[in-house]
């Protein structure tokens, strides 16, 4: 019988910049009597990433420019966060209402660039995406390895918003271990039928069904996935991003 099981991590601790997070969530399954195994898949937020990497930014060092100051005024915004989503763009994408839809360096299109205040934990610091989160779930995984044996996948997760569709969900901003794309062209439906253009973004539906364990507010950023079969591969989250060509929504 086919099964899927996702564990919530409990008892990692508030991370700091430095901290070696393959290392926290090791002991924590360890401290929960779980051993991790070849061909499990670790789901960590964005957020614990971010902050062991130093991708955290005082407000209070931050210059607003003109362009800043006056979006700004006309949305009643902070002039020095939108400031900050500005450095991390490489085009606006969308602007109205207060709202900035940008794509950031990675080529990932989101509001305010992924910068977040929520559980900074303190006044005036904002949190930004890795700056390759690829290579920030490579190192995890080999970290995990070295540390208990276990070759597993490694995907860093993020809330994001979604053409057409309203309310947010968990996608994959970085993975390491296997491929974020399932790709079905060349199979059959049941029919018979050669399916053509079928490309199934597994990275992102394991990343939802792992966000049903971290709440906003639950202090749990990981969970561990176990049953879901996929070829080990080097693998990276840019596959995600519909090219300029293609992406009507652009």
């Amino acid at each position: 019988m086919a099964a899927l099981t996702l564990t919530a991590i409990e008892g990692i601790p508030m991370v700091q910049d430095g901290d070696n997070v393959a290392e926290l969530v090791v002991r924590a399954l360890d401290k929960m009597g779980l051993e991790l195994h070849n061909g499990d898949i670790l789901t960590i937020c964005q957020k614990i990433v971010s902050k062991s990497e130093g991708r955290v930014v005082d407000l209070k060092t931050i210059e607003p420019s003109h362009l800043a100051r006056n979006f700004a005024a006309r949305w009643d915004k902070d002039p020095r966060a939108v400031e900050l989503v500005l450095r991390n763009t490489n085009r606006i994408v969308r602007n109205d209402n207060g709202v900035l839809i940008v794509e950031t360096g990675p080529g990932w299109v989101c509001a305010n660039a992924g910068m977040d205040e929520s559980n900074s934990l303190v006044d005036n610091r904002a949190i930004l995406l890795p700056e390759d989160g690829d290579a920030s779930a490579a190192r995890i995984r080999a970290d995990v390895k070295r540390l208990c044996g276990a070759d597993v996948a490694v995907l860093i997760t993020d809330t994001f918003g979604r053409p057409w569709r309203d309310g947010l969900t968990e996608v994959c901003i970085g993975i390491s271990g296997m491929d974020a794309m399932l790709d079905l062209r060349g199979t059959t439906d049941l029919g018979g039928r050669e399916l053509h253009h079928t490309v199934i973004a597994v990275a992102d539906e394991l990343a939802s069904a792992a966000g049903l364990l971290m709440p906003k507010a639950g202090a749990t950023p990981a969970v561990l996935i176990r049953g879901y079969k996929y070829e080990p591969a080097e693998g990276t989250a840019k596959t995600l991003i519909r090219p300029p060509a293609a992406d009507l929504f652009r």
